[in-house]
């Protein structure tokens, strides 16, 4: 394994070109050393995807970034995008209260459906079923508590358009794709599901850090969201503590991801997104993307 230490350094991020196959080597060996159990994991077989870039245009690594992923509550990444876009072009009021509820129309033929509060992490959200609150609280919550409830509800009033118009203006491929709620049994059944790549999520947060998905105050207002982010097990937990990071992580059984905008002090900044895909305990994928946070940390500050 090649270690952090003896990579080169300090440089800018336009001159990373022979740095990349190093971080490359790291993260691959960690990766490999997490999933062949070398390291007390046990991890099974599976898929881990890296994407890492600056946000003038780079891509200083790229592992099986392009391979689709279910992406979990990663969706809530360009859908946030989406409804501060709407809100902009003046198409929705963020503002405006719409009454919380838990019935929704299936995705796939329309039929109702309800979310279980057991598997969401926003109680606040279903504490105010029965009364209004702003689709900007519905954001809100959609993100940074990771609300699954706060997301259908917010999806209902934005809507899949948007969020494809956004994937489409950040230049994802078509792999990526929302189409659906959260806990849409119907939908998924009918193979309408959420799908992400690591280098598409990579082009998203990297848009909104370089102003270009919204106005320039729009964008500001889509990172300091993200900014507050209350899960921080992933990309965070890498990183020295202080240290600015604007991220949305997503996961379900057997999906761990996160995808992180880091603003260093002294270095420019970065977008890194890791998506898991492995039979093992979350804090076992908590672990590992946190160490490949560490390892890229560690050279780009070489």
């Amino acid at each position: 394994m090649t270690d952090p230490s003896d990579l080169p350094g300090p440089f800018p991020a336009s001159a990373l070109g022979e740095l990349e196959p190093a971080i490359g080597e790291c993260i691959a060996d960690l990766i490999s050393r997490h999933d062949t159990g070398d390291d007390g994991t046990g991890a099974a077989d599976g898929t881990v995807s890296v994407w890492l870039g600056d946000l003038d245009g780079g891509v200083h690594v790229a592992l099986a970034a392009d391979v689709p992923h279910y992406a979990a509550s990663t969706m809530k990444l360009p859908l946030l995008v989406a409804a501060y876009r709407r809100h902009e072009d003046g198409t929705i009021d963020l503002d405006r209260s719409v009454d919380v509820h838990n019935r929704f129309a299936s995705a796939a033929d329309g039929s109702s459906y309800s979310l279980d509060q057991g598997d969401d992490q926003d109680d606040e959200t279903w504490e105010r079923i029965g009364s209004p609150c702003s689709l900007r609280v519905l954001a809100e919550h959609a993100t940074v508590r990771s609300g699954n409830l706060a997301t259908n509800l917010l999806l209902e009033h934005v809507g899949t358009g948007a969020v494809a118009d956004v994937l489409a203006d950040a230049g994802c491929s078509r792999t990526t794709v929302v189409r659906r709620g959260i806990e849409n049994s119907a939908a998924r059944e009918a193979g309408l599901d959420n799908l992400v790549t690591a280098a598409d999520l990579g082009i998203v947060m990297r848009a909104v850090a370089a102003r270009s998905l919204a106005s320039t105050a729009t964008c500001e207002q889509i990172e300091t969201v993200l900014s507050r982010q209350e899960h921080r097990d992933g990309v965070p937990a890498g990183l020295p503590p202080r240290t600015y990071v604007a991220n949305k992580t997503g996961w379900v059984d057997g999906i761990t991801h996160d995808v992180a905008l880091v603003r260093p002090d002294r270095t420019p900044a970065y977008v890194l997104v890791v998506l898991t895909t492995l039979e093992v305990a979350e804090t076992v994928a908590t672990r590992l993307i946190a160490d490949i946070s560490a390892v890229v940390w560690e050279a780009w500050h070489r």
